[in-house]
């Protein structure tokens, strides 16, 4: 040993001793990083050199009864690139010739760009750009984007309702069948570097998407738009809050049309208030008036306590029930039960319903449904309300056979008059018809339901005769549709406002069907608030259901068809409808007007309307076809045309209350 070395030795030991820990612990360490915590970081490793990107699954589709899309999805590809990573053959140019036909060159020229991010397109529509989500083009990108369209704007959009800008249903059948129009996310995993950048490797995993299943509905483009046109019609005609109406196929309970206006278009529902989105033909409950007689009138001739021909004194339209006094549209005198229904006498049918009592009523009325929701497979139905007799007041028998203390939705009377079409089955209203996978397999079908039978076939064609009467020379004329045979019952209530019943404030409503001998259509109009003069439901609501049947009856020849022929009801219970055509000579009055034609025999002159109702003088002059304009209130004392004079159709009547 040298003597330096000896001098140095202590702190070329140290410092040797230092190099080797350092190697050992260097080396422990890249064991532990290599080999114990290898897995751990090859994990991470991968995570951050791999990005999993979803693949969003197409919504499912909304389909009318026949087919036709209510709503769609509008699909756009944007194709974008890193000029410096594309492929040198340049295979992305060939695709997109072949997609957009611009020749491959051009886009060879976008290609050869400095910056380090380009678009080659934006917004493309074509199916065949989704071949390109999965493809691998190095330094390619493809961004799909879509969204929910409804082709039909406001038709049938508070049915439909809407989605959100995340895709997922927030109102209506968007809503309440969101899991199954959503389908499945799939997904795919890219390769990222380090600044991010992404492109696809045939190696790496790929979950295709699932996309959403179809629904299909019962409704019918068709009448659904004419519904919703005829009900805005209307609703500026008479000033209403308000007005409802559904078509129903009273054989099979499917619903044909439902709406109520104003309304909305789900693709813009923030350009409308909150309130227009609500369905109220399953949310608003309502007292119906008098078109709730047909319980009082079913449950008196199925227990066999009156005849059709069975007379009563109306009192002259006033009539003292449990110290309440109860007035008549008219100043009835002795009318049979027919003609009771048929011009809507509240003192006759009050006399009716005493006979029937308590117990019978309100279990024809919760027969009908009434006070129960039908379950429809829509968000946001109400039971109505029929409280049961003990909790009834002394004047309650009174009032509930006139369509007062209860509250009843479109739906309800809807489905209740479908019973006394179809010869007395109460059916489930159904909408939703089927919901049908992607791949064709069927998820949810739906089939006509009977939930119970309500009255005898025989009951039912006598009141529906009666309410045939009723149009052809009752309170519902103005639903009269020449050629055709319609029943229907008129319907008029007074609003419950802040504690009483209000003076100014009235539901005028309508129900009815057709053809009476081979019921295909039932509707019922609801009109909340109408001006003053309209708000009878003769005089609202009854034209209302003529112009629909008419536009109906001019668009379906299969209807007029199927009204010709004899045909079962497709579920089982229902009885064949063996109904004939009504003729019955009209019930005039002992103060109704007559019509004359003038001298000539070509036009009719002008009966004196003097001393009349407003509501008989709107029915004189609408039977005329002429336009009323009148002021005032009470009892008609002057006119314009004069009595006698000849009148023209279309032309104005003037008339003056005092």
């Amino acid at each position: 040993m040298t003597k330096t070395y000896i001098k140095y030795r202590a702190r070329i030991t140290v410092l040797s001793s230092l190099i080797l820990l350092v190697w050992a612990v260097l080396a422990g360490r890249l064991f532990q990083i290599q080999v114990l915590d290898g897995s751990d970081y090859r994990s991470r490793g991968r995570r951050q050199a791999q990005v999993k990107e979803i693949l969003p699954a197409d919504r499912g589709t909304i389909y009318d009864s026949k087919n036709i899309a209510l709503t769609s999805n509008l699909i756009h590809y944007s194709v974008g690139v890193h000029p410096a990573q594309v492929n040198p053959e340049y295979e992305i140019a060939g695709r997109l010739h072949t997609i957009t036909g611009k020749s491959a060159a051009y886009y060879r020229k976008r290609l050869d760009s400095d910056k380090k991010f380009i678009y080659l397109e934006r917004n493309l529509d074509d199916p065949r750009c989704e071949q390109l989500l999965t493809q691998n083009f190095p330094g390619v990108t493809v961004e799909k984007q879509v969204r929910r369209n409804y082709p039909h704007e406001n038709i049938a959009g508070q049915i439909i309702g809407f989605i959100n800008v995340d895709g997922a249903g927030i109102a209506g059948l968007e809503l309440q069948y969101d899991r199954y129009l959503q389908g499945e996310a799939g997904w795919m995993v890219k390769q990222a570097d380090g600044l991010g950048k992404t492109q696809r490797k045939i190696s790496l995993p790929i979950q295709a998407p699932i996309d959403g299943a179809d629904i299909f509905l019962t409704i019918d483009l068709e009448y659904q738009t004419l519904l919703q046109e005829e009900l805005m019609r209307r609703l500026e005609e008479t000033g209403s809050r308000y007005a409802s109406g559904i078509l129903m196929n009273p054989q099979d309970g499917s619903i044909l049309a439902m709406a109520s206006v104003p309304d909305y278009n789900p693709g813009n529902p923030g350009q409308s208030p909150l309130e227009n989105q609500k369905n109220r033909v399953i949310t608003d409950q309502f007292e119906p008036g008098s078109t709730f007689k047909l319980v009082c009138a079913t449950a008196a001739l199925d227990q066999n306590i009156v005849a059709l021909d069975q007379e009563f004194n109306c009192e002259g339209g006033a009539y003292s029930f449990a110290g309440k006094t109860i007035q008549d549209w008219e100043e009835f005198g002795l009318l049979n039960f027919s003609q009771i229904i048929e011009q809507s006498s509240n003192v006759g049918i009050i006399k009716v319903a005493e006979r029937i009592g308590a117990t019978s009523l309100y279990r024809y009325s919760r027969d009908y449904g009434f006070g129960a929701r039908t379950n429809i497979s829509l968000m946001g139905e109400t039971g109505g309300i029929l409280r049961q007799p003990q909790d009834w007041s002394d004047i309650s028998l009174a009032e509930l056979s006139i369509g007062y203390e209860v509250g009843v939705t479109a739906l309800q009377l809807a489905c209740a008059y479908s019973a006394l079409a179809n010869g007395g089955i109460l059916m489930k209203p159904r909408i939703v018809d089927r919901i049908i996978s992607r791949n064709g397999k069927l998820i949810y079908g739906d089939r006509p339901e009977v939930i119970r039978k309500v009255a005898d076939s025989r009951v039912m064609d006598q009141l529906s005769n009666v309410l045939t009467r009723a149009v052809v020379s009752g309170t519902g004329t103005n639903a009269r549709l020449a050629g055709w045979s319609i029943a229907g019952k008129t319907g008029t209530a007074q609003k419950f406002v802040d504690g009483s019943y209000s003076r100014k404030d009235y539901i005028s409503n309508f129900a009815g069907f057709f053809p009476v001998e081979n019921p295909r259509i039932v509707g019922v109009f609801v009109l909340d608030e109408p001006n003053y003069g309209y708000h009878w439901g003769g005089i609202g609501a009854a034209p209302l259901f003529r112009r629909v049947v008419q536009r109906i009856i001019n668009l379906d020849d299969e209807l007029q068809m199927a009204a010709q022929a004899d045909q079962s009801p497709p579920h089982p219970q229902a009885r064949q409808s063996s109904r004939l055509a009504v003729n019955v000579p009209p019930l005039v009055l002992s103060t109704a007007a007559v019509v004359a034609p003038d001298s000539n025999g070509d036009r009719p002159t002008m009966p004196d309307i003097r001393g009349m109702s407003l509501r008989k003088a709107l029915h004189t002059v609408a039977e005329l076809g002429m336009k009323p304009k009148f002021q005032g209130s009470g009892r008609v004392v002057w006119q314009n045309p004069k009595p006698g004079d000849v009148v023209r159709p279309n032309s104005t009547c003037a008339i003056g209350l005092q």
